[in-house]
């Protein structure tokens, strides 16, 4: 036992004081987000729309991230991470406690795209803010740390929102995002200084080469989007399979979306630190992680059995614990020497654009088809997506080889 907790010790081991108390800050700041998981069923429980218009509702919560991540890249490169981070933090404070009053249709779309442009110019910023205050070999760590405080919030959050969903209502919730938010950004502005940003190595010359003209990057991005498409799923599709296919209520369904961030807790951080010693890519990592996310969709087919949507769970968690690290350490590295603020939004707009697609099409299909034969889509759509990342995989190793890439 006491090797066991040295290990888990040393994996938090080497990272700088500022990834710390970045971490600490997003930690607060998602903490906070509870709207967020409950948000198809506030819609269609609260407000009373159909699944239908919950998916276009959800639609522009896609345009929103869309528009934010772009936005949050081209402010990155502008005015640096620091400031853009603190804008969005504070601004969206604001957005978050407004959102609970529109009640009809075009109001609530128009609120949701404004809190999440604004919300989501963070993303970018963050991850850029990662590279600064890291030193490259601790960069997986680095943002495996960001996530372990992101999952922390989100363990804590779902579970206290259900409760207080469950006590009070919705209206509550709404004012604990904004007020989290505020906290955050008034500790990120007190805290965390650009100044202690790491300095660049001198072999690096920054080039004005944008991600779009990087073409492996876009086979990446591709990939990616397909990722989101099917792992966002959790967060608004499932939690209708839960309530109405298992009858769980609110405070259940937090406890079990809840699972994921504490697990990831506890998990996450030692497994990246022992997965970064073995011989193997980032890519075969993603390529693992997409793996078993699909298989999470596919064993909740096999059985009407309700402790089959705990190992679903667990699945999908693991699956999201391997893949999004080093999809983010790929994403990094691939950006360096290069404009950083385009290359990561674009990282962040690839899941923007599953939120556009993804909640719709979901709720879509299962209006139309059913849970079951929406579950075996994204089975089919997380093969796709290996098979995308193998071909990636090929083209990294003729780069490596020096042949040319078209």
């Amino acid at each position: 036992m006491k090797n066991l907790f040295k290990s888990y010790y040393g994996s938090f081991q080497g990272l700088r004081k500022e990834i710390w108390l970045l971490a600490v800050i997003t930690l607060i700041n998602r903490a906070g987000t509870m709207v967020i998981p409950f948000l198809s069923l506030y819609l269609t429980k609260s407000r009373g729309f159909t699944l239908e218009e919950v998916g276009w509702i959800l639609t522009f919560f896609g345009l929103g991230s869309v528009t934010g991540s772009w936005l949050g890249g081209r402010l990155t490169d502008l005015i640096g991470h620091y400031k853009t981070m603190a804008i969005s933090l504070i601004v969206s404070s604001v957005l978050f406690v407004l959102l609970q009053f529109p009640e009809s249709f075009w109001p609530i779309c128009l609120g949701i795209y404004l809190v999440m442009t604004v919300a989501d110019i963070f993303r970018p910023a963050v991850f850029v803010a990662i590279s600064a205050y890291s030193k490259p070999e601790n960069r997986t760590r680095s943002v495996t740390l960001i996530r372990l405080a992101i999952n922390l919030g989100f363990s804590a959050g779902p579970a206290v929102g259900g409760l207080i969903i469950a006590t009070s209502g919705y209206s509550g919730l709404f004012w604990i995002d904004g007020i989290t938010c505020l906290a955050a950004g008034l500790l990120l502005l007190r805290l965390l200084h650009p100044k202690r940003s790491a300095p660049e190595p001198e072999d690096i010359v920054v080039q004005a080469k944008s991600a779009m003209t990087d073409g492996i990057y876009m086979v990446f991005i591709v990939a990616m989007m397909i990722f989101g498409f099917i792992f966002i799923q959790y967060f608004s599709t499932m939690p209708l399979y839960y309530a109405e296919v298992h009858d769980l209520n609110e405070f259940e369904i937090g406890l079990l979306l809840g699972l994921n961030g504490l697990f990831i807790f506890l998990f996450e951080m030692p497994l990246i630190k022992f997965l970064e010693n073995k011989n193997f890519s980032a890519t075969a990592y993603v390529i693992l992680g997409t793996l078993l996310t699909g298989i999470s969709f596919l064993v909740i087919n096999l059985t009407g059995w309700v402790g089959i949507l705990v190992v679903g769970m667990l699945l999908v968690t693991i699956g999201e614990m391997i893949g999004f690290p080093f999809s983010n350490s790929f994403a990094l590295n691939r950006s360096d020497g290069k404009k950083r603020g385009s290359y990561m939004a674009l990282y962040s707009i690839a899941f923007s654009v599953s939120h556009i697609f993804g909640h719709n099409t979901g709720m879509q299909l299962i209006d139309n088809f059913g849970f079951k034969f929406t579950w075996y889509t994204m089975f089919a759509l997380a093969i796709l997506t290996c098979v995308l990342l193998f071909v990636l995989k090929g083209l990294l190793k003729k780069e490596s080889d020096g042949a040319p890439i078209h």
